[in-house]
């Protein structure tokens, strides 16, 4: 896999810093970050599926990448998550579905 310069450019503030001084190629680096944060998968367990896949990953590359560029993201996705008002309202109730009654709720906020 080659680099691409193109993806670097959507990474949050900070992060080419951080990525200059990796050897892998950035795909690897953020399919095994992605993975890892998204799915309960262990170290090795992304180290065996990146072999499976031709890449030659140790586990503990992927724990730096991990402890490096998790909080770069953490920081960036803060940023541009809506805020939540202070105000809720719920409504709930039962309804009957082919003959057996379902509880049924729905909470919103004040926007």
């Amino acid at each position: 896999m080659a680099k691409t310069k193109k993806s670097r450019s959507t990474l949050p503030t900070g992060a080419g810093s951080v990525l200059k001084r990796l050897h892998y190629p950035l795909e690897v680096i953020l399919l095994c970050v992605r993975w890892y944060v998204a799915y309960a998968l262990s170290l090795r367990n992304l180290e065996e599926m990146m072999a499976e896949r031709g890449i030659e990953v140790d586990h503990s590359s992927v724990h730096r990448w991990v402890i490096k560029l998790v909080p770069l993201f953490e920081k960036s996705f803060r940023r541009h998550k809506r805020p939540v008002g202070k105000s809720w309202r719920m409504d709930e109730t039962y309804v009957k579905v082919k003959g057996h009654w379902k509880y049924l709720y729905r909470a919103v906020d004040k926007q």
